[in-house]
């Protein structure tokens, strides 16, 4: 077995297969290539790290591996939402949530497979060959041969070049992200109180923004359609963010580097032919992601799990990933058109004002307030959140706090 990339998604899929594997006695080889280097964090991973149920379930019961709470930097019991003029507090003590930094789970989840007998190929992929009994991986290092290779490479050009030369995969649409890690101090991160602070605020362009607390510093990502360093400094100057982190300019005049962005991408629909004879896509890379990003993490992981079931237990036609694999990924696939309309709705309703009145109406109303909360913190599915902001009641909570 090959596995392009080294994140959540492929060593998930590599640990899955190796635990999958040793329950029934198999022996098999597994390969994985990943490009970058994890360990003393020279690389950087644009994701604000918030896990949350199931993630840790499917690592100790999937994987085969302790969870990694020793990589903990903070838990998050709820999110405060932002729109032009109103704000609220949005919490469900059902739905427990911690923060780490990224590179350092990467790094966790690549050590322990290297520890299970995993073979771990420090290089890109540069070229792959599909024949009829074996596949053929091309990297800066040495060449792969398998069986059967799985694309854990997230929204890499380059990997996804190869792919699409030769099997004429298709990558998913994407988002920008814009990301700075900042520390602001003591006194200020006093103030998060362990909240996510999400945005719904503008400028035009930036479709969503959040601030997450993380220990000693937090995350600043915003994300849309093609934002710039403009737009982050627009959001930067906002007044809602000014009042969270007031610092900002000076931290900025004192130190340049203290609000360095870094900028990257993720997916808003699914790939085209993300699996066929001999090849299957996990998580970013097959555009099997929640929309806006949600359970980034959990979606690697689960979908490569699912990839390593049924590579094990069905095949590595393209038949055995259309009936296994995608029908296992139905709770992904089948919720992208009801997140598509969620964010049409929330892109009209911020240029015309409209989601002050929804968020009054969350004062109030208990399904109004489950909608916002399961649609920001990511706890519930998209189709769940429209059922609920659909409630007659709920739609004349809203109607009343319009006037």
């Amino acid at each position: 077995m090959a596995i392009i990339g080294g994140g959540p998604g492929g060593v998930g899929c590599a640990l899955a297969l190796r635990h999958l594997a040793a329950q029934s006695g198999r022996q098999i080889e597994i390969t994985v290539l990943e490009g970058k280097q994890f360990a003393g964090e020279r690389h950087h991973n644009l994701c604000a790290g918030v896990v949350s149920p199931p993630l840790p379930r499917l690592i100790e019961q999937d994987l085969g591996i302790p969870c990694p709470v020793h990589l903990r930097q903070g838990i998050i019991t709820g999110y405060v939402l932002h729109t032009a003029r109103e704000q609220i507090l949005l919490e469900d003590e059902r739905y427990p949530s911690h923060v780490l930094r990224r590179i350092q789970f990467d790094n966790y989840m690549l050590e322990a497979a290297r520890q299970r007998g995993i073979r771990i190929i420090q290089a890109r992929a540069v070229g792959i060959e599909f024949h009829a009994d074996e596949v053929i991986v091309y990297s800066e290092a040495a060449p792969v041969a398998a069986d059967v290779v799985v694309g854990a490479f997230g929204l890499d050009e380059g990997a996804a070049g190869v792919f699409q030369h030769a099997v004429g995969y298709r990558p998913p649409k994407a988002l920008v992200s814009l990301l700075i890690r900042y520390y602001p101090g003591e006194q200020d991160m006093v103030r998060f109180d362990s909240k996510v602070h999400a945005y719904l605020i503008g400028p035009r362009g930036v479709e969503f923004g959040a601030i997450t607390p993380k220990g000693d510093h937090v995350t600043i990502n915003i994300a849309g359609m093609s934002i710039n360093i403009e737009d982050m400094h627009a959001f930067l100057a906002a007044r809602e963010v000014q009042a969270l982190l007031p610092n900002l300019g000076r931290h900025e005049q004192e130190d340049p580097d203290a609000l360095r962005i870094f900028k990257g991408h993720f997916p808003r629909s699914l790939a085209r032919r993300y699996y066929a004879d001999r090849f299957v896509m996990v998580g970013d890379a097959a555009g099997l992601v929640r929309a806006f990003k949600g359970k980034g993490v959990t979606s690697a992981v689960q979908t490569g799990i699912r990839a390593a079931e049924t590579i094990l237990q069905t095949g590595i036609s393209a038949y055995a990933f259309a009936t296994h694999y995608a029908a296992a990924n139905r709770d992904i696939t089948g919720d992208l058109n009801f997140g598509r309309a969620v964010r049409l709705m929330v892109l009209i309703s911020a240029r015309f004002g409209l989601l002050d009145p929804v968020v009054r109406a969350a004062r109030r109303d208990p399904s109004v307030r489950e909608a916002l909360y399961g649609a920001v913190s990511a706890h519930e599915s998209y189709r769940h959140v429209l059922s609920n902001i659909f409630r007659p009641h709920a739609i004349a909570a809203v109607l009343r706090a319009l006037v």
